[in-house]
């Protein structure tokens, strides 16, 4: 594509060459190593490294065409354009949907975005439109990105939410294998750094907002900001938690846009009453529009059937009948590292939960306490560069919830995971709970297998499915599900 046209109408002004001269044959990429003969080189601006170091070497691998955000001191080949924005990120959103041709608009869109519940929501709606609608759905999020079961095999460098490049390349692969509904997650980072500009979304979904990422965004008034901006004219109609004070937020940005549910809030558009917690899933009422439903969903607790309800008011939004939604939620599949459970042969339950935030833990250990009949061990770590503030609470729910705490290793990437540890330790010891601690993670889930004794539960937290564990600046291979499989079948 030309790159006068990728950049007719918006905002740049021309250092070095022509941009009508220019075809930008070979995609569009912000790591220089990832650039190809024909590309287009992008420099942003990272919280560790800036792009523009790099401008050379991208012209180096290929690219034809550069855009900074200001004038470069090295003077480059004549062939190559260089255009100057005021914020690359933002162009990079805006240029990225041209290049693909906008594929957001063939397409219906969700954007799930709060503290928890967002992975939870995306696989929900993914999977009531598919089993109850029959329609073909395409997920972004912290799980990979697919459509249906078939993955899609696009290398992201954020952990949720893509840049925008990857995310439009995301899209147009989704379109083009025939979706015709995305459901994605949307982080505050993604939101603030411009990743989901230019990206037409039907739906927004505001699940929550607890403390969490503090260290990003420097407080909670910050980090609402950020979240709010999804609802500032990026959405067409809102699912909103009304048990969630932010909510009356949404409401004020987008006033007669706003489904609601919730289960505190009596007049929530979709509301549950009567819920009854079993191991082996929650049953409850579901109300809407004066109509009664009786539904059953396949996951415990109360944080599961809240995340029931914002992905049935977002399939109705987008078209489909309450009761073929509620009769999808009892044949839902188990999401990877959501609460995702399994028995040893010992007798032993395992529940495996990505819960990394205090309030995100409360919930899964309250709902474990609902229905356990011994005792509750937990294997519990915190991730390293990241907001410290939280670790000291996290093992003080932990030792409240739990009768044993083993706490080890999450994603420690650069810290010491033996200072990690002092600092969950501070408030496993405000507790009564029996602690230990083992840095080593499989050493830590091994403990635990062996402790427990038939009936006993233990929850696996911190990772959920993540098929990896950083250390330093490595991945390394693991899977804490597939870690217990291995230890309890060997034992």
């Amino acid at each position: 594509m030309n790159l006068r046209e990728l950049l007719d109408g918006y905002h740049h002004q021309v250092l070095h060459g022509d941009p009508g001269q220019v075809d930008v044959c070979a995609g569009i990429a912000y790591d220089s190593h990832r650039m190809t003969e024909g590309s287009l080189y992008i420099a942003m601006r990272g919280t560790r490294t800036d792009g523009h170091r790099f401008v050379a070497d991208a012209v180096k691998r290929g690219a034809v065409a550069v855009l900074v955000e200001h004038p470069l001191a090295a003077s480059l080949p004549p062939h190559v354009c260089v255009v100057n924005v005021p914020d690359t990120r933002a162009a990079a959103a805006e240029i990225a949907a041209r290049y693909f041709s906008h594929p957001s608009r063939e397409l219906r869109v969700v954007a799930v975005t709060g503290t928890n519940g967002k992975t939870s929501v995306s696989c929900m709606t993914e999977a009531l439109l598919r089993i109850g609608a029959r329609v073909k759905v395409g997920v972004i999020g912290t799980d990979g990105c697919r459509v249906g079961a078939e993955p899609i095999k696009i290398e992201k460098s954020t952990p949720t939410t893509p840049e925008a490049v990857e995310l439009q390349h995301i899209l147009r692969t989704m379109r083009d294998r025939g979706a015709g509904t995305v459901v994605m997650e949307a982080s505050s980072m993604a939101l603030e750094l411009h990743r989901v500009d230019a990206t037409d979304i039907d739906v927004g979904v505001f699940t929550n907002l607890t403390p969490d990422h503090l260290d990003d965004h420097g407080s909670m008034r910050n980090y609402k900001q950020a979240k709010l901006l999804l609802f500032s004219g990026m959405c067409r109609w809102t699912v909103a938690n009304a048990d969630d004070p932010v909510a009356a937020d949404v409401i004020a940005l987008m006033p007669g846009a706003v489904t609601t549910f919730g289960m505190d809030n009596a007049a929530a558009d979709f509301r549950a009453t009567d819920l009854r917690v079993e191991a082996t899933g929650t049953a409850f009422v579901l109300h809407h529009a004066g109509r009664r439903h009786t539904a059953r969903l396949p996951i415990p607790g109360r944080f599961a059937v809240s995340n029931a309800l914002a992905s049935v008011a977002v399939g109705h939004l987008l078209g489909y009948g309450v009761e073929v939604l509620v009769d999808a939620l009892g044949r839902l599949p188990s999401i990877p590292g959501r609460f995702e459970t399994y028995r040893t042969p010992a007798g032993v339950s395992v529940v495996v939960d990505y819960a990394h935030s205090s309030d995100s833990l409360e919930q899964v250990l309250t709902t474990i306490r609902e229905f356990a009949d011994r005792r509750v061990i937990i294997v519990l770590g915190c991730g390293g560069d990241r907001d410290p503030s939280k670790r000291a609470p996290m093992g003080e729910i932990a030792g409240l919830y739990s009768d044993v705490v083993v706490v080890t290793s999450d994603n420690p990437r650069t810290e010491d995971p033996g200072a990690i540890i002092d600092e969950i330790m501070v408030g496993v010891m405000a507790t009564t709970a029996a602690v230990e601690r083992i840095t080593d993670r499989r050493q830590a889930i091994a403990r635990a297998l062996q402790v427990a004794e038939p009936g006993d539960i233990v929850l696996i937290a911190g990772k959920g499915a993540e098929p990896y564990q950083i250390i330093g600046e490595r991945k390394i291979p693991f899977c804490d599900m597939s870690t217990v499989r291995e230890l309890s079948c060997a034992s």
